[in-house]
């Protein structure tokens, strides 16, 4: 992994799905419902784990095949939003040792922020169920800019939010889109390899300055 930092870190930015919150348990659970209404076999988790923060189409592709009609393609995947939107916290929590970390960057006068692909009617509720709505110093979701990660502009738009440039940020994340994004504004990225990322993976080839197993190993870094 590279490494340099030209300015001290001020401000944290998380992905959401697999970096901030563990949201896979309900996830999978919105999707197993899906099946069922559809006749359809359900997929064991460890399947579907990978495949969360990709988003809700590659989901439904995952669970029907690719060879489905983008009419069936969308219509499978409007409802399945609306089951995940029903069960947006069953079962979502925090990521272990994510609440000493925020804790710590609280503690220390550092922000924290989320930018995510997941649009702000699934975000926005998520983040207050778990009262870290108010909290975060800023919440970049996928309708909040005309572009989405890995496009800089949620990043750009992130440090007007919090008053901050980008060389004073760090982005953490368990996509490479999240990496990129991070990249491409002038960020210092870290990959959370706790998270979603499929073994077929190799998150070597990202290029970010650093790779942690755990969100405990974070305020180190900084």
């Amino acid at each position: 992994m590279t490494s340099s930092t030209q300015h001290k870190i001020n401000t944290v930015l998380f992905d959401l799905d697999g970096t901030l919150i563990d949201t896979a348990p309900d996830m999978a659970a919105a999707l197993d419902i899906l099946c069922d209404e559809e006749n359809q076999t359900c997929l064991p988790f460890s399947e579907v784990r990978p495949i969360v923060s990709d988003g809700s189409i590659a989901l439904v592709k995952l669970a029907f095949g690719d060879a489905l009609d983008e009419s069936t393609i969308n219509r499978l995947k409007t409802r399945y939003l609306e089951i995940y939107q029903d069960h947006l916290s069953v079962h979502s929590q925090l990521f272990d040792e994510m609440n000493t970390l925020l804790i710590q960057l609280e503690q220390n006068d550092i922000k924290w922020g989320v930018v995510t692909n997941k649009p702000g009617w699934l975000t926005e509720p998520l983040m207050e169920s778990l009262g870290l709505y108010q909290r975060a110093a800023c919440i970049v979701s996928s309708d909040s800019t005309k572009n989405r990660k890995p496009h800089p502009e949620p990043m750009y738009y992130a440090c007007e939010l919090v008053d901050c440039k980008p060389g004073e940020c760090v982005y953490i994340g368990d996509a490479q889109r999240d990496i990129e994004a991070g990249q491409n504004a002038g960020m210092k990225t870290i990959i959370a390899e706790y998270g979603y990322i499929s073994d077929k993976e190799n998150i070597e080839d990202w290029n970010a300055d650093y790779c942690i197993q755990s969100p405990s190993e974070i305020f180190a870094l900084l």
